[in-house]
C-alpha cells in the first residue's frame, strides 16, 4: 500500500507541474529561471520521496576576507576597521518551489544581507540572521513564512550569525559579544550564546577563545556544533565537532580533536538513524564552509577516523537531510539534491551565491533536556575518578602525580595580524595563560574540585616535585553550579568507568579549592618575571661579553625579542614539542599535535629546569625563584604578559600579513651601506644565511627568521646577532672583529666555504677567523651606523617593557569599545597600565551573581 501510495503522489506532483505551471508563471512577480519541463519532472521523481513542498534559502554575495578563511564572514578586519569582511551589499532571502521551479521572495534588502536561516518545528516560521541596509552588523530576526509578523530578536553592534530553535522555547546561535579576535587572524570571533525567543535572557555559552560555528539539535536534544580551538598545539589543525547540552552544560568532543586536519562543520542529523551529515571544509577551511559532504556514522567513540565517508567531491556547502539518503545543499550558486549512490542533481541555479536551503516542512520537536545551571552560584565542580586514566598516559609512574596545576586559557582582545604567536611566544602557545594555582590527587588517584564557571580551564598533572608529567592540550568550560564527573583526564569514550571497591576519596570531602601561589604574578611576563632571576644568578657566565657555551642571558632587545628569551629557545633549553627539527626529531611542520606522552615536555622535560640547582655553579634559587620559572616553563614560556603587546615595538617580520604594523628597516639610509657590507664581507660564507641588515629575510632557509608557530631557531637569526639595546655588542660585528680590540675573532678566516645551517642541534662555540682587524674598518662602521639608527628606532616606537609604552591604536580602539576604557580616554595624554587593563578586560567573561557570563 505504501509502495502504491507512493506512486500515485508522484503521478499528482507531475501533473501539477504540467496542469499548474502556467498558472503560476503568470501570478508570480519574482520568477527568476526556469528549467526544461523533463528536468523539473526528473527532479520530482527524486524529490517525491520526501513529500516536500517548497525550500527556503538565501543569496548574498561571499565574504571579503582575503585569505578566504571559513570563519572570516562578519565584523571589520582589526587592523582596519573600514575594512568590512562581510560579503557585499545585496541580498535575498526566497522560496523555491520545485513543483513549478518558480522563485518568490520572501524578503529582500539592496544594501543589506540574510544568512542562516532556520525553520521551526511547525514549518510555518523562519528564524535568521540580517543585515539591515545602511548597517554592519547581523542580528537575529523572525518572520512567517507568509511574509507577516517580521521582528527584531537581537540588538547591538556585534555578530548574531547561525541560529537555531532549540526544543525548549530558546534560541542557540553564535555571536561575536564573547569580544575577542581569533588568535592568528585578524577576523572577530563569535562563540555559543543562548536567549530565549524574545531576545531576553541572553546568556553566553561558551569560553572559546576562537571561533564556534553552526550549531543543531541532535534527536536527543544536545547541541552538535563545531569548535575550533588550538591551546598549546597547532593552530589550523582542530576544527571538529563537539556537544553540549542547551544550557551550556554536558560539554562533549562529539567527532575529531583527537587527530589533527579537517573542518567538520554544517553538521545536520539524519532522521531516524544514527548519522550525521556535514562538510569537510579540508585543511583549514573554504571560503563560505564549501567543501566535501560526509556521512558519519558514530559508534566507537570520537577518534575512530573510519566512521566518516565523502559522499561528493569538493565545492558543496550546508548540507540538510530531506529523508535517510537524500540531502539538500548549495553548490556555488546552485541548490542541489545529493544522494548517496545516485549522484548530484541541480535544482535551480541563482544569480548570486546561494546559501542554507532549508525544506518548509514540520518536523519532529526533540525532547527538552532539563537545565542544570545556577546562576546564583560562579563555580562549578569537576570530579576525576582516576587521573592515570586517558589518552596516551602509558608510563606514568605509580603514585607519581600528586597535584593537578590550574590555568585558565585567555582570550585576545584585539589581533592585527595573521600567522605567528609573536610578540606573545616563538611558537608554541597562542594565548595567555593565567595560572590559577594547584589542587590536590588523593593517594586513590582522585581528585575533586571547585573551578570558576564560564571560562576555559586547562590542566597540567605534577608530580612529588611539582614537574609536569602531562598537559591537557585542551579545555573544560563548566556552567554555574554544573557538577561534572569524569572517569579521567580526555579518556577514552568507548570505555565505562570500571569497577572500583568501595568510594573514590576524593568523592568523601568537600570539593577543593584552588590554592593559589604566593608571590607570583598570575600572568607571567619575561622581561618583567624571568629576566630578574637570570640576571641574578646567570649573567655573571651567560653576558654579552662572557657567552660561556655560546649562551647570551642578557636582557638586551634584539628585533622583536630578548636575547635571553630567544638563547633559551636556540639553546634548547626549553621543550613543549613545537618547533621544526627540534632536538632531531625530524618534524617538518613544527608545530605541536597536543597529547604528548608522559614526562616528555614542559617542565619535566626542560634542560633549563637541571640548571637551577647548586650543582649547576653553586647557581642557589629561592623557592619563588624556581616556582616561578617553572610555572613560566609550564604556562609555554611566554614572551609578553599584555596583550597591549601586539603589533607594537618589533623591528621586521617574515609574515607579509604582519609589515604593514611592523618597522621595516628597507629603506632606511643606513640600510644600504651597512647590506653592502655584509656582502662583501660576510656572504662568501654566509650566503642566503645570514641577515644583512635587521629587518632582513634570508632567502637560503626563508623560515631561518620565521616568527609563526613553526619556530626555526638558528644561531644566524636576526633575533640573536643583532642587539638593540648594546649595538656594538651585537654578534653581527663582534663574531668577525679581533679580539685584541674588544672582538671574538682570532686568527686567519679559513678557505670560503659555504657554512651549514643544522637545526637539528643547540650551536656550539666556534672561533671566527678575523674579518674587522679595528674599528675603524669602513664596513665595520657601516653595520655599526644601521644598529645604532635601529637603536634608536625602537626607542622611538618602544616595546611593552620599555619606559614610556603605549599601545596601539587598535588595542585603544577595541579596550574602548568593550567599557574597558572610558570612550574620552587619550593615549597621548592619559597614564595607562596595559597589565591592569588586560585584567579588567579578561574579567568582563567572570561569571558572578551579577554576571552569568552576559
Amino acid at each position: 500500500m505504501k509502495a502504491w501510495n507512493h506512486i500515485i503522489y508522484v503521478l499528482v506532483c507531475t501533473a501539477c507541474v504540467i496542469v499548474g505551471r502556467a498558472e503560476e508563471l503568470a501570478a508570480s512577480k519574482t520568477i527568476d529561471a526556469v528549467s526544461s519541463n523533463t528536468q523539473e519532472v526528473s527532479r520530482m521523481l527524486v524529490l517525491a520521496e520526501s513529500q516536500m513542498s517548497e525550500i527556503l534559502f538565501c543569496e548574498r554575495h561571499p565574504a571579503r576576507d582575503y585569505s578566504r578563511h571559513y570563519y572570516a564572514n562578519f565584523g571589520y578586519d582589526c587592523g582596519d576597521p573600514s575594512y568590512w569582511l562581510h560579503g557585499a551589499d545585496g541580498g535575498r532571502m526566497a522560496i523555491y518551489s520545485p513543483k513549478t521551479g518558480l522563485v518568490r521572495t520572501l524578503l529582500e534588502d539592496a544594501s543589506g544581507a540574510f544568512r542562516d536561516p532556520q525553520i521551526h518545528y511547525d514549518g510555518k516560521r523562519v528564524l535568521f540572521s540580517y543585515r539591515k541596509g545602511g548597517t554592519h552588523h547581523y542580528n537575529l530576526y523572525e518572520m512567517n513564512l507568509d511574509g507577516t509578523g517580521l521582528r527584531q530578536i537581537t540588538v547591538g553592534d556585534w555578530d548574531d550569525v547561525e541560529p537555531t530553535y532549540l526544543p525548549d522555547g530558546g534560541i542557540v546561535f553564535c555571536s561575536s559579544r564573547c569580544k575577542r579576535y581569533v588568535l592568528c587572524w585578524l577576523a572577530p570571533v563569535a562563540v555559543l550564546f543562548r536567549c530565549n525567543a524574545d531576545g531576553s535572557g541572553l546568556r553566553q555559552l561558551s569560553s572559546n577563545n576562537v571561533s564556534e560555528n553552526t550549531p543543531a539539535v541532535l534527536p536527543d536534544g544536545r547541541v552538535l556544533f563545531t569548535r575550533w580551538e588550538y591551546v598549546n598545539r597547532d593552530a589550523i589543525s582542530f576544527h571538529h565537532l563537539w556537544t553540549m547540552n542547551p544550557d551550556g552544560t554536558g560539554v562533549m568532543v562529539y567527532y575529531g580533536n583527537m587527530h589533527p586536519g579537517g573542518v567538520y562543520i554544517d553538521a545536520q542529523p539524519i532522521p531516524d538513524t544514527a548519522q550525521v551529515v556535514f562538510v569537510d571544509s579540508g585543511y583549514h577551511g573554504k571560503l563560505e564552509h564549501a567543501g566535501k559532504l560526509m556521512l558519519l556514522n558514530l559508534q566507537s567513540g570520537p577518534d575512530d577516523r573510519s566512521q566518516a565517508r565523502a559522499i561528493t567531491g569538493d565545492g558543496f556547502r550546508d548540507p540538510y537531510p530531506i529523508s535517510t539518503h537524500e540531502f539538500l545543499a548549495a553548490r556555488g550558486e546552485e541548490i542541489v539534491t545529493v544522494m548517496e549512490g545516485s549522484g548530484v542533481k541541480t535544482l535551480w541555479k541563482a544569480k548570486a551565491m546561494v546559501h542554507e536551503p532549508r525544506p518548509i516542512m514540520p518536523r519532529p520537536r526533540p525532547p527538552v533536556i532539563a537545565s542544570h545551571v545556577d546562576l546564583s552560584k560562579a563555580t562549578g565542580t569537576l570530579v576525576l575518578t582516576d587521573v592515570y586514566m586517558g589518552r596516551n598516559m602509558s608510563g606514568v609512574k605509580p603514585a607519581s602525580i600528586k597535584k593537578l596545576l590550574i590555568m585558565e586559557d585567555l582570550s585576545k582582545p584585539v589581533n592585527f595580524h595573521g600567522g605567528g604567536t609573536t610578540p606573545l611566544a616563538h611558537g608554541g602557545s597562542w594565548t595567555f595563560k593565567r595560572i590559577l594555582g594547584t589542587v590536590p590527587v588523593e593517594a586513590d588517584v582522585s581528585a575533586n574540585f571547585e573551578i570558576p564557571a564560564c571560562r576555559s580551564i586547562y590542566f597540567a598533572a605534577l608530580d612529588e616535585n611539582d614537574l609536569c608529567v602531562k598537559q591537557m592540550r585542551s579545555f573544560v568550560t563548566v556552567q554555574p553550579g554544573e557538577q561534572v564527573s569524569c572517569i579521567g583526564c580526555h579518556e577514552k569514550r568507548t570505555i565505562t568507568t570500571q569497577p572500583y571497591s568501595g568510594v573514590r576519596l576524593a568523592s568523601q570531602r568537600v570539593p577543593s579549592k584552588i590554592r593559589p601561589f604566593v608571590g607570583i604574578p598570575e600572568i607571567l611576563d619575561f622581561p618583567r618575571d624571568i629576566q630578574p632571576i637570570l640576571n641574578r644568578h646567570c649573567i655573571r657566565c651567560h653576558d654579552t661579553a662572557s657567552r660561556k657555551g655560546g649562551l647570551v642571558l642578557s636582557g638586551d632587545r634584539g628585533p622583536t625579542y630578548s636575547l635571553a628569551y630567544y638563547n633559551l629557545l636556540l639553546h634548547r633549553q626549553i621543550k613543549d614539542h613545537a618547533g621544526r627539527n627540534w632536538e632531531g626529531i625530524k618534524n617538518i611542520s613544527g608545530r605541536p599535535s597536543g597529547n604528548d606522552a608522559p614526562y616528555s615536555a614542559f617542565s619535566f622535560a626542560a634542560p633549563l629546569v637541571k640548571h637551577l640547582g647548586k650543582s649547576h655553579h653553586e647557581v642557589e634559587l629561592s623557592e619563588v625563584e624556581r616556582t616561578t620559572i617553572r610555572l613560566w616553563l609550564d604556562s609555554a614560556t611566554p614572551y609578553a604578559g599584555t596583550a597591549a603587546a601586539f603589533g607594537t615595538g618589533q623591528l621586521g617580520g617574515w609574515w607579509r600579513n604582519n609589515e604593514p604594523l611592523r618597522e621595516m628597516a628597507d629603506a632606511w639610509p643606513t640600510t644600504g651601506p651597512a647590506k653592502e657590507a655584509m656582502q662583501r664581507r660576510c656572504t662568501t660564507c654566509h650566503e642566503g644565511r645570514l641577515p644583512r641588515f635587521v629587518t632582513d629575510r634570508t632567502t637560503g632557509d626563508p623560515y631561518n627568521d620565521f616568527e609563526g608557530w613553526e619556530r626555526p631557531v638558528s644561531r644566524f637569526s636576526r633575533h640573536t646577532i643583532f642587539n638593540l639595546t648594546h649595538p656594538e655588542q651585537s654578534l653581527a660585528l663582534r663574531v668577525p672583529l679581533a679580539k685584541s680590540v674588544g672582538g671574538f675573532a682570532e686568527g686567519l678566516l679559513a678557505k670560503p666555504a659555504p657554512v651549514p645551517l643544522d637545526l637539528s642541534h643547540a650551536p656550539t662555540p666556534v672561533v671566527h677567523g678575523v674579518v674587522f682587524a679595528s674599528k675603524d674598518d669602513p664596513d665595520y662602521r657601516a653595520i655599526l651606523a644601521h644598529l645604532l639608527a635601529a637603536q634608536e628606532r625602537l626607542n622611538e616606537i618602544k616595546r611593552f617593557d620599555m619606559p614610556g609604552f603605549k599601545p596601539g591604536a587598535a588595542y585603544i580602539r577595541e579596550m574602548k569599545r568593550y567599557g574597558v576604557l572610558p570612550a574620552e580616554f587619550d593615549p597621548l595624554k592619559d597614564a595607562i597600565n596595559t597589565y591592569e587593563i588586560d585584567q579588567k578586560y579578561w574579567r568582563l567573561f567572570w561569571c558572578t551573581t551579577s554576571n552569568p557570563m552576559k
